[in-house]
């Protein structure tokens, strides 16, 4: 009981949480979920941009510093994996998802490593 009583709101905001996350397009028009996700995708991309930009620079130079014994060449490699893993993200978001309509055939959310060739 005493865990209850210490953790009441916390509860209280997940069943909150849980609650929206099963109510979908209920609470709102259709027109107002299609816009939240267009913003929701082209924030991911910018955000994707500049994070692969910052860690290019990033990566010249752990790898600069590596070379001459100042880091360890581990960080280097959890610096590339790294980026790896979010050029991938696109993709794993719409594979675990399922979503083969609206943004996996317009390519909105595609992986980075397609659109390397």
């Amino acid at each position: 009981m005493r865990f209850i009583k210490k953790n009441f709101w916390t509860m209280l905001a997940m069943i909150f949480v849980i609650t929206l996350s099963f109510a979908g397009d209920a609470f709102a028009g259709q027109q107002f979920m299609g816009t939240v996700s267009n913003k929701l995708v082209a924030l991911f991309k910018a955000t994707k941009l500049v994070v692969f930009i910052l860690g290019g620079f990033g990566l010249i130079a752990v790898a600069f510093l590596a070379i001459f014994g100042k880091l360890q060449w581990k960080w280097f490699a959890g610096l590339a994996c790294g980026l790896a893993i979010l050029a991938a993200a696109g993709m794993a978001i719409t594979y675990v998802t399922g979503d083969v309509g609206n943004y996996a055939s317009t390519g909105q959310l595609g992986d980075t490593f397609g659109q390397a060739g």
